[in-house]
């Protein structure tokens, strides 16, 4: 197969650059009408120039020690942490902390950053068997990527179109390879949901479970571009773009800047030059993709070190809350302040043990600890759900108890009405008050919190497989068979005539 030239690039991309890379012409949707131009259209600029942010700290003394390290590609360059195969358990901490460093600039709000798919660069480099014939693309594009610190999104999930009709009901709207000539292949088809494509460079489309098919024709896994020729991205309703119609950033700091817009992604004879095709026509590869292109054990370390920086963010606003309420003596308060502050800790041991104790992969390099990504997978819905259910009852009517915009503050009659009722505790004024309750406002009540929540307990895919998983993965290693083999060997120090060991009366 052929692949893309052999380039050497000496430095990841700029903010600006990254940007300039936006304007290409791409297809996106939004109420009704085309986007021109998505880096300043109202519904996506912010975020854009948040990912901008991103790009810039690569370049930032202050940020670059955090985050770089030198590629192992032969540029002489750097890349961020996480796009470079991990040889120890250092580099794993290394790329850790550099997805912590960016993760704190959105506070933990922005998940699909740049980063993210980094866990599939990861293993492109050294995954030579599963890709087969199509393994010097998967170098090729981790050799680019890792260089240039690329944009990826991914698609993995097929649209929930016709389920009660059995996997072949749907054929018309799944992915699938329409027709092949020398120069690549031509696809058609939908997939859901691409989590802030429209600000991406590329999109990988894959499968997350099974094929829904064994037509091989659905059995694919490729590389687009955002801007390619075919590719159609129809975006949600944007958080960002509804603040910035009626409201300020004073009411929905958050929703106003880190919305990571979803998409119906939409191929309608899309051609895919061969380049960028990593897996074609072969079911049994692209059926388990997931589990042995390492993904599995890689995206989990992002996702978490992410999740751990939001929780550092709703803990932290959560104490200030009750201060500005006057509650934080109360002792059931304290005893819920507790709770979250011992989930936020769970997190962190969970993110610790992943990079801690790797295990071995190919060629010499290691992945993050399948058990504790594992266990990251299963639990951090859990955990989320369980502190907004916290905050919701610990702040209560204070989420609600608060004017309907910044323009009341201003106006000559309602200000002084706010001052005196809308004054927090312990001397707080009330602009403090109203700023603090707006914005857990934001995060956990608002559209964009709800959005968020919805996110969070359905990020790591279907809640039964993460548990399913969790006793498959035992059963292929034997962990379920010494498990009980240890509780048998209990049942043997005893029976129906008493001890079976010495010693015991």
């Amino acid at each position: 197969m052929s692949v893309m030239e052999n380039v050497i690039c000496t430095r990841p991309q700029t903010g600006p650059e990254y940007l300039s890379s936006l304007r290409d012409g791409r297809e996106v949707w939004f109420n009704g009408e085309r986007v021109a131009d998505v880096t300043s259209h109202p519904a996506f600029r912010n975020a854009a120039h948040g990912y901008a942010r991103l790009y810039d700290m690569l370049h930032d003394e202050a940020h670059q020690a955090k985050i770089c390290v030198p590629t192992d590609t032969g540029s002489g360059g750097l890349t961020h942490a996480f796009f470079r195969t991990a040889r120890s358990a250092e580099d794993l901490i290394k790329a850790r902390d550099a997805c912590v460093e960016w993760a704190r600039m959105s506070y933990g709000w922005m998940g699909r950053s740049p980063d993210y798919k980094a866990c599939l660069i990861y293993t492109l480099g050294v995954n030579k068997d599963f890709y087969g014939d199509f393994f010097p693309n998967a170098q090729a594009w981790y050799k680019r990527a890792q260089e240039e610190v690329l944009f990826f999104n991914h698609a993995l999930v097929n649209p929930p179109i016709d389920r009660a009709g059995g996997p072949d009901s749907a054929k018309d709207v799944m992915v699938k390879v329409v027709k092949e000539n020398d120069a690549g292949i031509f696809v058609t088809g939908a997939k859901v949901v691409a989590t802030a494509s429209a600000l991406t460079q590329y999109n990988f489309i894959g499968q997350f479970g099974t094929v829904p098919s064994n037509d091989p024709d659905m059995a694919l896994a490729f590389i687009s571009e955002t801007g390619g020729q075919g590719v159609k991205l129809i975006s949600r309703q944007s958080y960002e773009y509804q603040v910035r119609q009626a409201s300020s950033p004073f009411d929905y700091p958050l929703s106003s800047r880190f919305d990571e817009n979803d998409a119906i992604l939409v191929f309608e004879n899309a051609f895919i030059p061969w380049e960028n095709v990593l897996l074609f026509r072969d079911v049994k590869r692209a059926q388990m993709f997931f589990p042995w292109s390492g993904m599995a054990h890689t995206f989990a370390l992002q996702a978490l070190a992410r999740l751990a920086v939001k929780l550092d963010f709703l803990t932290g606003l959560l104490i200030k809350c009750t201060e500005v309420t006057g509650s934080y003596e109360f002792r059931g308060v304290q005893v819920h302040l507790g709770e979250v502050m011992g989930w936020r800790h769970l997190l962190w041991t969970i993110s610790e043990a992943m990079v801690r104790n790797p295990v071995p992969w190919h060629d010499g390099s290691v992945l993050p600890n399948p058990q504790a990504g594992a266990v990251a997978r299963q639990f951090a819905p859990m955990v989320y759900g369980r502190v907004m259910e916290i905050i919701q009852q610990v702040v209560a009517s204070g989420l609600i108890y608060l004017p309907a915009s910044v323009r009341d503050l201003h106006h000559p009659e309602v200000g002084p009405m706010l001052a005196k009722y809308c004054r927090g505790s312990n001397g707080i004024d009330y602009v403090e008050r109203i700023k603090t309750m707006k914005l857990m406002w934001d995060a956990v009540g608002s559209e964009f919190g709800g959005r968020h929540q919805l996110y969070e307990m359905n990020y790591a895919g279907n809640t039964e497989n993460t548990k399913l998983e969790q006793l498959f993965a035992a059963k292929a290693t034997g962990l379920d068979t010494q498990l009980k083999a240890f509780a048998e060997r209990c049942m043997s120090d005893y029976d129906e005539n008493g001890w079976t060991v010495p010693g015991l009366a």
